[in-house]
This record gives structure tokens, sequence and C-alpha cells, in this order.
């Protein structure tokens, strides 16, 4: 391998990382309620997943461009979650550990939600190189980083449990992202757009580092 294939090697990984780092808070999110034993085990069945669906995805990319609507479904569950959760513990109190028998249903949860992210951090991909082999080692080493910060984020949620609240903040605001990328992609398939609605990313990371920031200081008041 040269020395250009190195660079863009870990230019596609920065690459994923990157536009998928708000996966990584959404992952942790979604393990959270699982025993702690199963928590890393279903990170790593959703990293194998991953892996799987990403090389198809390379293999596909043509046709990813159309799956607006796992964006849309993607972001409407996410806001769902975090709907959910403000609803049932309003007052901030800790998620109730979930059962063991809802392993599977969670695997297969971040499997779909990561699809719903893979679509635009792809794109890119294949765009900055057309070589499958580094795109997919790329991606590879992207997804594995972002799986090794999720659990970093569950272990922090559980020293700090007042960072609960500011998760499930910036997942609402990631799947409000999502839900518009996915209407934006959908207005171009129709010629339409002028319908097209986007998140600014300045917009999206400047909103994600105030819900960060001031509710970060928050929780750690609180829980110091």
């Amino acid at each position: 391998m040269s020395g250009e294939d190195l660079l863009v090697l870990f230019s596609v990984a920065a690459l994923e990382a990157l536009l998928s780092g708000d996966n990584a808070l959404v992952l942790a999110v979604m393990v959270r309620p699982l025993p702690p034993h199963l928590r890393a085990r279903a990170l790593l069945y959703g990293l194998l997943g991953a892996y799987l669906l990403r090389g198809l995805a390379l293999l596909f990319a043509v046709f990813l461009i159309r799956l607006w609507w796992a964006q849309v479904l993607g972001g409407l569950y996410l806001v769902y979650l975090i709907v959910r959760h403000f609803r049932n513990h309003p007052e901030g109190k800790p998620l109730p550990e979930a059962s063991a028998k809802t392993f599977w249903r969670v695997v297969l949860l971040i499997n779909l939600v990561d699809l719903a992210f893979a679509v635009d951090s792809i794109l890119a991909v294949v765009a900055f190189s057309k070589d499958f082999l580094l795109a997919f080692l790329g991606v590879a080493l992207g997804i594995l980083f972002i799986r090794l910060l999720a659990g970093s984020v569950v272990v922090l949620m559980e020293r700090f449990p007042g960072l609960e609240k500011v998760a499930y903040a910036l997942v609402g605001w990631a799947g409000v992202k999502l839900f518009l990328e996915g209407t934006h992609t959908l207005a171009h398939l129709l010629h339409r757009p002028g319908l097209a609605l986007a998140l600014p990313k300045a917009v999206f990371w400047g909103g994600a580092f105030l819900i960060l920031t001031v509710g970060g200081l928050l929780a750690f008041r609180k829980d110091a």
C-alpha cells in the first residue's frame, strides 16, 4: 500500500467519523437501557451489521441516494425517542434497566438507524475515493471509532446521570437534521428543489454545541 493509499485510507476514516459523529451519541442512548453485560455485545453486533450494510452500500452507492425514506423514518424515530423519554421521565430520572429480551430489538434498531445515518456519509466517501477496498477499510476504521466512542459515552452517562437529558436533547436535534435531509433528498428526486428543506451544517453544529455546553454545565453542576 503506497503512501497515497494510506493518506486516502485515513482521510476516508476521518470523513466517516466526522459525518457520523452524532451516531455515537444515538448508539449510546439506544444501548443505555440494556443490562451492562449486554451493552458491549449489542454494540459489537451493531458493528458487524454496520460493516455488512456499509459494504453493500458502497457497492450500490448509486442507489443509496434514493433511500430518502430511511432518513425520514430514522429522523422521526429519533424524535420519538426524545419525546418518549421526556414524557415518561420528566424529572430526568434514570431509565429503568431493560429486559434482556429486548436485546435483539435494540440490535435491529441500531442497524436500521445506522443505515439512515449512512446515506450522506457513504455518498461523500464514494465521492472521495472510487477504490472499493480503500473506501471500505476507511469506513470500517471510522465505524470502529464511532462504536468505541459510543461505549465511552455510556460510561460517562453512568457517572453523570444528569447528562442523560443532554444526550436525549442532542439525539432529538440529530433526528431533526436526519429528517430534513430525507425531505431534501426527496424534493430533488421529484425535481422540486423549491420544496427542499435543509438544516445548514453551521446551524446544526452550532445548536449541538449550545445544547452540549449549556446542558453539560447544568448536568455537571447538578451531579457535583
